[in-house]
């Protein structure tokens, strides 16, 4: 088990958290794409090993999601699913993204086609995303 810790580029907020299996995942999406002009990058957590000191601010995203950001400098802190404690938090808040490698990518199919990630990560449409972790949801915009 992994022990993170992380700060937003001010370094007002600060994170620790375990992760089993610290795996870097890339996210595609329209929201992660508006949110950070890119793919959002993040580490996947052990549900309730998140600790937060700082202004963190969150933003309810979707009807099953919420983002956060620091409120000081705006860097993206993490996304979660409140319903299951599931927090994804930003690779950049640990150096060297914590070490982890990419191992997944999600909504491929809404990747622009400016940029292509190298490697042979596992590559999740947007209903394969849906079908396997909200399959009472509708697509995000």
């Amino acid at each position: 088990m992994a022990e993170l810790k992380g700060q937003c580029m001010c370094g007002a907020v600060t994170v620790t958290a375990a992760s089993a299996k610290p795996n870097l995942v890339a996210c595609h999406c329209d929201m992660c794409r508006r949110w950070t002009s890119s793919m959002y990058m993040s580490l996947r957590t052990d549900p309730g090993s998140v600790t937060v000191t700082g202004p963190a601010r969150v933003f309810k995203s979707s009807d099953w999601a919420e983002r956060a950001f620091c409120d000081t400098c705006g860097s993206a802190l993490w996304y979660a699913t409140p319903h299951d404690g599931q927090k994804n938090l930003a690779a950049g808040l640990f150096d060297n993204a914590a070490g982890a490698e990419l191992k997944l990518e999600f909504f491929i199919d809404k990747k622009p086609q400016g940029y292509t990630v190298a490697g042979d990560q596992r590559k999740m449409t947007e209903a394969e995303v849906i079908a396997a972790f909200m399959p009472n949801a509708s697509a995000p915009k």
